[in-house]
């Protein structure tokens, strides 16, 4: 009976433990279950994971945390846990690569293209010059006249943009035949740029030589329609009246120039320059120019006088802008003498050109044309056909 039992127990045994071999072979978790049914609670709870790296299953919520699975963060990768005995994280690694690969370089931005140069409408070079013996150009300025900047350390202090031995040659008056054009004989021969304030009546009675000094490269401003003191009565109590006397001489000289550019450029008769017409030409983005130096060649008649009132004081200043006057005989015959001067004392003569050229007002143009009595409308022909050359 003995026998029998021990033969049995033993059958039992190699039953049970062929059984287990083939649950193993199919499910882990089928083992599990089976185990519980031959395993007590407390032996189950010590059990250690399985080290093939499969996460447990969850059973119930009082199972030990080892045996829960990790919760993933949005930030981190969804990797398997690592196992217990290893020392550095994957997951960190793997963190960090993501991050770099996060903060890669973006692609960069488009190469804006380059401004196209703004292209003036007076020459922006020194002339050429094929004379040793010519005075010659240092420099071109360029004045951007918005809000009507003033100039002329006479008046006006702030922009003093000249160096030691500059000179700037204005001239006032014109155009008058004869004289403007020795003047700008005797520029062009010692190859440098004036700039000319001219009057918009006189512009009316020699509009060709208006025409040949924007031609020429000249810079053409304006000096009032009739060179009106505008701080005296009428025009001291009517700025109306005053604003007529600046706007007709605008419009008459940009009519001479026949369509080449005037300049935002304006000086005041006598230099008297009432505040509320310098703050409307500020409205107009005209610049008004004082001087440094007025040689007071209106009151000289010699050409030799000229020349020594304008090296006396340059010497005496250093530097400045010029105030002269085509208009005036002496000073045209004295011109290539003065220039020959500046040369032999170490002077540079400094160009002025402007941003932009000056606009009209409609209104003002149709003052001078009215103003032009002796127009005829039965002068509609080209003079070629009116008048012709029959014998020489």
């Amino acid at each position: 009976m003995r026998l029998v039992v021990v033969v049995c127990a033993a059958l039992l045994t190699l039953g049970l433990a062929a059984f287990g071999v083939v649950a193993a072979h199919k499910s882990p978790s089928s083992l599990v279950a089976f185990a519980e049914h031959f395993v007590s609670p407390a032996q189950a709870t010590s059990a250690a994971a399985p080290a093939t790296g499969t996460q447990p299953v969850q059973r119930a919520a009082t199972a030990p945390a080892a045996m829960q699975a990790p919760v993933i963060k949005a930030s981190e990768p969804t990797t398997a846990p690592a196992p217990a005995t290893q020392t550095t994280a994957p997951a960190q690694l793997v963190v960090a690569q993501n991050t770099a690969a996060a903060a890669e370089t973006p692609p960069p931005a488009p190469t804006p293209a380059p401004a196209k140069p703004q292209t003036s409408l007076w020459p922006t070079t020194i002339p050429e010059c094929h004379n040793p013996d010519a005075l010659g150009m240092s420099r071109i300025v360029q004045i951007d006249t918005t809000g009507g900047p003033a100039f002329g350390t006479e008046h006006f202090k702030q922009y003093d943009f000249l160096r030691e031995k500059e000179v700037v040659l204005t001239f006032d008056d014109g155009p008058w035949p004869q004289n403007s054009e020795m003047v700008l004989k005797a520029l062009q021969d010692n190859c440098v740029r004036a700039t000319f304030f001219e009057i918009g009546e006189h512009a009316t009675w020699s509009p060709q030589i208006t025409k040949e000094l924007v031609d020429a490269g000249m810079t053409v401003g304006t000096h009032t329609w009739s060179h009106k003191d505008l701080a005296r009565n009428p025009y001291a109590k009517d700025i109306e009246q005053a604003k007529q006397e600046i706007e007709m001489g605008i419009s008459a000289v940009h009519m001479a120039a026949a369509g080449g550019p005037i300049a935002p450029f304006f000086r005041f008769p006598d230099l008297q320059m009432p505040p509320d017409l310098l703050a409307y030409l500020g409205t107009r983005n005209i610049a008004t120019f004082s001087t440094d130096i007025d040689t007071f060649d209106f009151k000289i008649h010699k050409p030799e006088d000229v020349v020594k009132s304008v090296m006396t004081k340059l010497a005496k200043n250093g530097k400045g802008i010029l105030l002269m006057h085509d208009f005036q005989r002496g000073t045209a015959e004295a011109m290539p003498e003065i220039l020959h001067q500046l040369h032999l004392a170490g002077y540079k003569v400094v160009g002025m050109v402007p941003k932009f050229a000056v606009t009209t007002i409609p209104k003002y143009d149709d003052m001078v044309r009215a103003n032009d009595k002796y127009s005829s409308s039965n002068n509609t022909r080209p003079e070629n056909s009116v008048i012709k050359t029959i014998s020489n």
